[in-house]
């Protein structure tokens, strides 16, 4: 078993890339999406089941981990890939975003930040060491470094602040996490949609040295045209023969606007999320499943679509069991949109290794413009 991590990449297409991440737990293709199991489960999925998708790694949460059921517990437990009967990579994010946008009460210095738990007011603090700690006790494959994420808008001097700091705790966590071969440790690229500050921040990082970087302080209400015009020159201000990971995305059409710009992996709750509330995303843009419309319906959701709920089910059953809150309403819908995306991905990444990206990419766009869209 290969006890490296290493990042192979095969083909460019423009600024897309195509490649793969080798892992001991396994090899990862990119662009990779990767579904977000907060509490170390995938919301109404089984681990099997998202494997079945086509997802080669999954990503869990050190915040909401650390304080329920406990890192330490997870560790005792066997460490996350037992716990939640998982064997393949697993990727989890510092805490950083979630003390800033979860907690409430919160203090921050050049030591960390002490905050409350939004689940019991219970007080706790994240430092660059704790993470790597937590991290480490859960037994992540890829490990982020903790960083502040400020929310945008923002001055330049706001901004630039909060990038030295995340900078001085990518250090402190390069140092924490120390040597841990199979294992990787991300650093996350910071400055909102400062092009200098974006290049400060990656000058930094080159000079600490990490296994992958990721592009941070993005998705974060800025919007699209906002974050595309960041990620025109973000990425390649990145080493190139590292994976590029842009975190907390997204819908589909950020995934290939991200991807056209050369970003390697990407993480969003969206599929699951609007799995349980009747969302379903298909090559011909999104359906509402309780629009009363449906009600009849015989087809499928995606009549070229191979998961079970279009495979086995009409719309007119999905209507029916989510209008009666029936559980498997939930599980159907996120199992179609967690295969929807791996296959969105897959489509990427044949494309690019094809050259004919811009092609994919235009196709994509006509089929969505064209299509059987409910309004959100």
């Amino acid at each position: 078993m290969n006890k490296r991590f290493e990042f192979a990449l095969n083909a460019t297409d423009g600024a897309a890339r195509t490649g793969v991440i080798s892992t001991p737990r396994g090899e990862i293709r990119t662009p990779a999406f990767m579904p977000v199991g907060t509490a170390a489960t995938v919301k109404a999925m089984m681990p099997e089941s998202v494997a079945a998708t086509g997802a080669d790694i999954l990503l869990g949460n050190t915040y909401h981990l650390m304080l329920r059921p406990t890192a330490e517990r997870i560790d005792h437990l066997g460490g996350l890939h037992k716990f939640m009967n998982w064997d393949k990579p697993i990727l989890t994010d510092s805490g950083g975003f979630q003390v800033m946008s979860l907690s409430s009460l919160r203090k921050m210095s050049e030591h960390g930040v002490v905050f409350q738990s939004h689940i019991d007011g219970s007080k706790h603090e994240l430092t660059p060491e704790r993470s790597m700690e937590i991290q480490k006790l859960l037994g992540s494959d890829i490990v982020m470094c903790f960083d502040e994420c400020p929310a945008l808008p923002a001055d330049h001097a706001r901004l630039n602040e909060s990038m030295q700091l995340s900078m001085r705790w990518a250090q402190r966590s390069r140092d924490a996490f120390g040597d841990r071969p199979g294992h990787a440790l991300f650093g996350i690229q910071q400055g909102g949609l400062e092009e200098d500050l974006r290049g400060q921040s990656a000058e930094a990082l080159r000079a600490i040295e990490f296994d992958g970087y990721a592009v941070g302080g993005l998705a974060v209400g800025e919007g699209q045209e906002a974050m595309f015009g960041c990620l025109d020159f973000a990425p390649a201000q990145l080493p190139v023969d590292k994976p590029r990971y842009l975190m907390g995305v997204g819908k589909p059409d950020d995934i290939v606007g991200a991807v056209k710009r050369g970003i390697d992996m990407m993480d969003c709750v969206l599929p699951s999320r609007s799995g349980r509330t009747g969302q379903a995303f298909t090559r011909n843009g999104v359906v509402n499943i309780k629009n009363a419309r449906h009600q009849n319906d015989p087809r499928p959701l995606d009549a070229d679509c191979t998961c079970p709920a279009c495979s086995n089910y009409s719309r007119a059953y999905l209507h029916h069991v989510f209008r009666a809150q029936e559980m498997i309403s939930g599980m159907l819908l996120t199992w179609h949109n967690l295969h929807y995306f791996q296959e969105l991905m897959a489509g990427m990444r044949a494309a690019i290794a094809e050259a004919r990206f811009d092609a994919w990419e235009t196709h994509f766009h006509q089929n969505r413009a064209q299509g059987d869209i409910d309004p959100l």
